[in-house]
């Protein structure tokens, strides 16, 4: 592991105090406790976990990004972070919106006039972006592979529910949101995220597409059969689950969430829409990729909330009119796999606290909820355990 790293000053509120609570030996066994029991358990290569306290950032790094070789993990490792990248396609929409681009009411055949007359092309923008289209599957069929086929998919496609009373979790479904987003503002969605987005938050080593000169940093992914393996192309995967990213720099991402202060105005308007609270399932409140539960949270209902009960499956809505504005006192969270990665991120703006953890293996997402729970305590001054009622 490498030493901790800390940045940026002491702010005021409840953040200056959490930061104040922190003491960097104690919070490097703490991490260390919660991180590499986990590690061994699931035999996962490398970790790298960024945590946030009242605007420091202390940096932890554990084994290695490529078993050949044993080259170390470390602050420029990228790891493939799967469908936390939603969290990203999200603001691009949201940013889209703010611009005046789109609208999330409008529906989806208004930016892809081939979808005209089909159930999905009547569909919101704001029903994909929330899984509610009406039961679209978590991937898409294997026959599905080139633009042309995608638009003959959704063309065809029936719903089992109607729109906007049911979440079931879906790439192709954000996928397509994402798309349509990238439509409204005339470019190409890849181009966008590189050429206007990320570099608006200020993040310097994310990326769709790895350069060349950066190829060294990205980390190896492992399968459950040991073997090297990195994310393969796909239809609509770069809005669905395509970003690569450091922690450091996925944790400025998070405290541009939870403090965007240093952005325009247009972009802080679009990070508030993504933590808008559209319907909830069970205790999740579904935001705009962004899934939230308010603070200070029960583990087991956010271990509940990413069951697979809740991934895998269809699940009735109570939607919530009018959408429930951003407030800080969420537990802000989403989950993210590749083959070979495993991704978590959490935050609480109120408290501005938050924890980023990138893995080069897909180990359980109840694992990584329960270990980030013991940090995220300990940064809020609760005793460890399950959370407050």
């Amino acid at each position: 592991m490498q030493g901790i790293a800390a940045a940026a000053a002491l702010l005021c509120g409840a953040g200056a105090h959490a930061a104040e609570r922190v003491d960097a030996t104690t919070l490097e066994r703490v991490v260390d406790a919660a991180i590499r029991p986990v590690m061994q358990a699931h035999d996962v290569p490398g970790m790298a976990v960024t945590v946030t306290a009242g605007g420091k950032q202390y940096e932890f790094h554990y084994g290695v990004a490529a078993k050949a070789g044993g080259r170390k993990v470390d602050a420029d490792t990228l790891f493939e972070i799967g469908s936390v990248s939603k969290t990203f396609t999200a603001t691009l929409a949201a940013y889209a919106q703010a611009r005046g681009d789109l609208s999330l009411t409008d529906p989806a055949a208004k930016y892809l006039p081939q979808l005209a007359g089909s159930s999905v092309g009547a569909t919101s923008l704001l029903d994909l972006g929330t899984y509610a289209a009406g039961g679209l599957p978590l991937q898409f069929p294997q026959g599905v592979t080139d633009t042309g086929r995608m638009v003959d998919y959704f063309r065809n496609w029936r719903p089992r529910y109607a729109a906007g009373t049911h979440r079931q979790y879906s790439n192709p479904s954000i996928g397509l949101f994402g798309y349509l987003a990238a439509r409204s503002m005339g470019q190409p969605f890849e181009a966008l995220m590189e050429q206007t987005l990320f570099p608006a938050l200020g993040l310097r080593s994310t990326y769709i597409t790895v350069p060349q000169a950066r190829m060294k940093d990205y980390a190896y992914g492992y399968g459950r059969d040991g073997k090297a393996v990195r994310v393969s192309p796909g239809v609509l995967d770069a809005q669905a689950y395509g970003v690569k990213t450091t922690a450091a720099d996925m944790m400025r991402f998070v405290m541009a969430n939870i403090d965007g202060s240093g952005l325009d105005e247009t972009l802080r308007r679009a990070l508030a829409t993504t933590r808008t609270g559209y319907f909830k399932v069970r205790d999740m409140v579904q935001g705009l990729a962004w899934e939230m539960y308010p603070w200070p949270a029960q583990r087991d209902s956010v271990l509940a909330g990413s069951s697979p009960q809740v991934v895998f499956e269809a699940n009735p809505v109570a939607r919530l009119e009018p959408p429930q504005a951003a407030r800080s006192a969420m537990l802000v969270n989403k989950t993210g796999s590749t083959n070979g990665f495993g991704a978590y991120v959490a935050y609480v703006p109120s408290q501005r606290i938050g924890i980023v953890m990138l893995a080069n293996k897909n180990y359980p997402v109840a694992e990584r909820v329960k270990a980030a729970f013991r940090v995220l305590q300990y940064l809020d001054g609760q005793p460890a355990g399950e959370g407050k009622p």
